[in-house]
């Protein structure tokens, strides 16, 4: 195929995913139809099917889109790769990372994960679908996977040992992320309180973590 057509068809992808990303931002993404895509593009049914075979194929798309513009991945591995750092230093520098990018993206890219998720509730076998049409890496099977047990290393490194079990922790962990994402979502996307800060979310979450592994917090 030459080369300008495969970058005509890139192009025309690009602007139905950049429609779709549009709508979700207005509607929780279960109830975003392909109606309303094509009516976003400006483009005809027939021209939107050129391109994908329908609406789960877009959001396939749409979720890579949403990884790549929320990725924090190369940030946290350079805080995180030097074993000697204070586990205390870097644990505050992780958090602040988590709470910056949650803050610039609490009312677009985090509001659309959150549907997702909700979608992966109420529908599953459409979710997995949809996730195995993306071919990016996401930000919450790097935290489980590489940077929570990375912490705990650094920590093990340094004499430091919880005061729970490794598993324990882990799933901990993850649901306190969890939790502080949906509650911040939930307040300022769909609630009625507008000024929730992540920020001060995740200092309370640092000074938790270290003083789980028996550290000393930031005065």
């Amino acid at each position: 195929m030459p080369k300008v057509k495969q970058e005509y068809i890139e192009e025309k992808k690009r602007m139905i995913v950049d429609a779709a990303y549009a709508v979700c931002l207005r509607k929780p993404v279960e109830t975003v139809t392909i109606t309303d895509v094509i009516q976003e593009t400006g483009m005809s049914q027939g021209a939107i099917y050129r391109y994908y075979k329908g609406l789960d194929e877009i959001l396939s798309d749409l979720v890579t889109k949403t990884r790549d513009d929320y990725s924090y991945i190369d940030r946290l591995d350079e805080i995180t790769s030097d074993p000697d750092r204070p586990f205390e230093d870097v644990t505050y520098e992780v958090c602040a990372v988590l709470a910056e990018t949650m803050a610039d993206h609490l009312t677009d890219i985090q509001k659309i994960n959150f549907d997702f998720g909700v979608l992966a509730v109420n529908e599953p076998e459409r979710m997995a679908r949809i996730m195995a049409g993306s071919n990016s890496r996401g930000n919450s099977d790097y935290l489980g996977k590489v940077l929570f047990p990375r912490l705990i290393k650094v920590a093990a490194k340094q004499g430091h040992k919880p005061i729970i079990s490794r598993d324990e922790l882990l799933s901990y962990l993850a649901a306190t992320l969890t939790g502080i994402e949906k509650y911040c979502i939930l307040s300022n996307c769909y609630g009625e309180r507008k000024n929730v800060e992540p920020r001060k979310l995740f200092e309370t979450f640092a000074a938790t973590i270290i003083l789980m592994f028996g550290g000393r917090i930031h005065e």
